[in-house]
């Protein structure tokens, strides 16, 4: 965070159009070195057409999907992993077999979306691979569930990786530039703190997104969940 973050106050719009006077609550933060913090794991190269929606002894997760389907944390166990289609594959990667908290990066994309993450916070029971175009890192020591995948997610993490992206048609991080990028994080209460309080909030958007128009009361509901995310989101900004 930066020097001055925990006396500054910020006004966050309500849906009604005021404005409310917030004090962030976290406390000192640290900061390492991606590289410091993770280490990879491998990842497969499958296509679209090694992979079915049926059945398997091991599913995969895509980067394609990480891009447009995912948010910023996986419940696999709900979500429709691909399974992989030829059971020779898995063995190759039995040290890389993902677990709860792990973290895949896309590490190519048509735009600047390129790094987009999901952290894993179920998985299915059949062991789950990182495909193609993915970089699948695994803490080294233990985060809040659901901090990770909201803050290598944010504005706030996200924008050190602009100036390191290659590439004119489709754009592409590399591990390398992905190591020298520093991650920032409070205690480990508070981080379980946020991880939860954006996880429900991103739910509630989910769930109001759905309802019917007649429901929405003039998109006053969605309105109303914005300032808390607004305000939950100033926790991520580093600057």
């Amino acid at each position: 965070m930066s020097g001055d973050f925990e006396q500054a106050e910020s006004r966050v719009c309500q849906s009604e159009g005021t404005y409310v006077t917030m004090r962030p609550l976290a406390s000192s933060w640290e900061q390492r070195k991606l590289g410091d913090c993770f280490e990879f794991l491998k990842n497969n190269t499958l296509s679209r057409a090694d992979l079915n929606g049926e059945n398997g002894t091991a599913r995969n997760v895509h980067y394609g999907d990480i891009l447009i389907k995912f948010g910023d944390c996986l419940d696999g166990e709900r979500s429709d992993l691909p399974f992989i289609t030829d059971d020779t594959v898995l063995p190759k990667f039995a040290g890389s077999i993902l677990r709860e908290g792990d973290v895949i990066f896309a590490d190519t994309a048509e735009d600047e979306a390129a790094g987009k993450c999901v952290e894993l916070r179920k998985l299915p029971k059949e062991p789950t691979i990182s495909g193609l175009h993915t970089i699948p890192a695994r803490p080294r020591f233990p985060f809040g569930s659901g901090y990770l995948g909201h803050y290598l997610n944010s504005d706030a993490y996200h924008r050190q990786l602009l100036p390191l992206m290659q590439g004119i048609k489709v754009i592409s991080v590399s591990k390398a530039a992905l190591q020298d990028t520093q991650v920032r994080f409070p205690r480990l209460s508070e981080q379980a703190a946020i991880g939860a309080a954006l996880s429900e909030i991103d739910n509630l958007i989910t769930l109001h997104q759905r309802e019917p128009p007649h429901t929405m009361k003039e998109g006053k509901n969605a309105n109303r969940y914005q300032w808390r995310i607004a305000f939950l989101r100033l926790l991520l900004a580093m600057d």
